[in-house]
């Protein structure tokens, strides 16, 4: 017999195999004897009332053993040759690209992958260069290249992006490329920037082996459309400048949050594209013990000791603030401020965190919703409104920093009190940070409304508005400023047939399991129509 139960524990009681046996005997109403085994479903931690439980949902095994090869019931993913079959052309060898190449194979379609950026072990050079010698490769850096933005900023997969798709394929398939099955327990499943290469290696590997071409180093420059078709593409290397012309007649285009470039080409194409609303605001970071000690109801002393029975304590936060919404975003505990810029002459942060979680601070962009009315200063750029609004703040954030990847910074409670900062505390952003009015560097519009908001949040999580804190700008890449328009029934662009956009770049993903979902689902209409 095999039961499904949930039972709540301390922390400390959730790591002894024993008492966890013991509980689920009598949840189970059953002898221990008879327990053969019990695997766990889902994990999360509650902290809230003043105290710190897990919660765990069990499977229990009663007089009855589980197979003993996969307890977890992983789908083999059926890949099919497809070496000669019909072309799928993707743009984009992010987590859409990737998933959808991955799902075309199932269905019988030859994907071939094209990608500006390099690959995901090559891209290690360019971010160093990023970090050490403050040199933007505009083709190879945090947002461009194999994996995507999400494979050198932290790899975390928790969505609530159910209705988009099956959550569970998309981490059952990262577990069959090497991922720890951890992810699939965990309430708020990470994978870790350090991991998550060697698992995209392994897509590729397998993509590859069943038929498939990759691209690198590859930039789309040019569509050709026929009768409202699409009939080919043209490629440029990003190095020798040398040209590829495919007669593309299907083509996924899933080219991340940032490829301003794409977002240029169809504007001059006069194909249809609109601007969407996004946000943008700062990055802040915290020592990991204050946080630690905030969630988790301790003093700062006792967090080595709290700390053995539980991770590095995350965070979500939101407020309404003048009609607006005011909200965390890629919280990383025990991470590490990334310079993301895709361009020389900008600055833009990022977060993320190692698969241990165990450096000393944590990070999360604080952004507010910006929409339509804020781009109006930028209304002649039309759908390209909120991409030069964007692009503005992140220029001004590099003049502010001293025309280098130093990022402008300020105290938490300076930023309120809009004071420029005497000193700075440590941080975990590499290129440095240089003391300077951020409140000057953002929109009237954003810096207000942040204020207020890390005001209220320090009501909320006290401590929190510490001068401990340093906020770092600018977080502008929250999600694309640029949507493209596609059918609600098979996916492809509302004009062009053949050309299907997708995942973050297109506005209909936010983060790596949705953009993994919609590339599926991309290549399952590809291979329909």
């Amino acid at each position: 017999m095999i039961k499904e139960i949930n039972i709540v524990l301390k922390p400390h009681e959730s790591l002894n195999n024993d008492f966890v046996k013991s509980t689920a005997a009598k949840e189970s109403n059953c002898h221990i004897a008879s327990i053969s085994h019990i695997q766990t479903i889902k994990k999360s931690i509650d902290a809230r009332g003043g105290k710190v439980r897990i919660n765990l949902k069990l499977k229990v095994f009663i007089d009855e053993q589980p197979e003993p090869q996969n307890i977890w019931l992983l789908s083999p993913l059926r890949l099919n040759q497809v070496k000669h079959a019909k072309e799928l052309y993707i743009v984009g060898a992010g987590p859409a690209g990737l998933f959808a190449a991955l799902q075309a194979i199932e269905n019988g379609l030859k994907p071939i992958i094209i990608e500006r950026g390099k690959t995901v072990r090559d891209r290690r050079r360019d971010l160093a260069l990023i970090n050490k010698e403050q040199l933007v490769n505009p083709n190879s850096n945090y947002c461009f290249g194999e994996g995507g933005a999400g494979t050198y900023s932290d790899g975390k997969l928790y969505t609530r992006s159910g209705k988009r798709g099956s959550i569970d394929k998309v981490l059952h398939t990262f577990v069959n490329y090497g991922a720890d099955i951890q992810i699939l327990i965990d309430a708020h499943p990470h994978i870790g920037t350090n991991k998550l290469p060697k698992i995209i290696e392994n897509m590729r590997a397998a993509i590859i082996d069943c038929g498939g071409e990759f691209y690198f180093n590859h930039q789309l420059v040019n569509l050709e459309i026929n009768s409202n078709s699409l009939s080919g593409i043209t490629l440029q290397h990003v190095d020798n400048k040398s040209l590829i012309n495919f007669k593309a007649k299907q083509l996924i285009l899933a080219t991340g949050h940032s490829a301003r470039d794409i977002y240029q080409l169809l504007d001059e194409k006069n194909i249809e594209i609109e601007v969407k609303p996004f946000a943008i605001g700062l990055r802040v970071e915290h020592p990991q013990d204050l946080i630690d000690s905030i969630q988790y109801h301790c003093s700062i002393a006792a967090v080595p000791e709290t700390r053995k029975y539980l991770p590095a304590s995350s965070y979500s936060l939101v407020e309404q603030v003048h009609e607006r919404g005011v909200y965390s975003f890629c919280m990383c505990p025990g991470g590490i401020i990334a310079p993301c810029a895709t361009a020389p002459g900008e600055i833009v942060t990022n977060g993320w965190s190692p698969s241990k979680r165990n450096n000393p601070y944590a990070n999360s962009g604080i952004v507010v919703a910006v929409d339509e009315k804020d781009f109006m200063p930028f209304q002649k750029f039309k759908a390209l409104a909120g991409m030069r609004y964007q692009s503005a703040v992140e220029q001004k954030a590099w003049q502010f920093g001293g025309q280098t990847q130093v990022a402008p910074a300020q105290r938490l409670q300076d930023f309120i009190s809009k004071k420029i900062s005497s000193d700075l505390p440590k941080c975990s952003y590499q290129p440095g940070v240089k003391s300077a009015d951020l409140n000057a560097v953002l929109p009237n519009e954003v810096a207000l409304r942040l204020r207020l908001a890390f005001e209220n949040f320090g009501k909320k999580m006290k401590g929190y508005t510490s001068n401990e804190a340093i906020v770092v700008g600018v977080e502008s890449r929250t999600s694309t400023p640029v949507r493209i328009p596609r059918n609600i029934d098979d996916l492809s662009h509302i004009r062009i047939k053949g050309l299907y956009p997708c995942g973050e770049g297109a506005g209909y993903a936010g983060g790596i399991v949705s953009a993994a979902m919609d590339g599926i689902k991309c290549a399952i209409a590809a291979g329909l129509s």
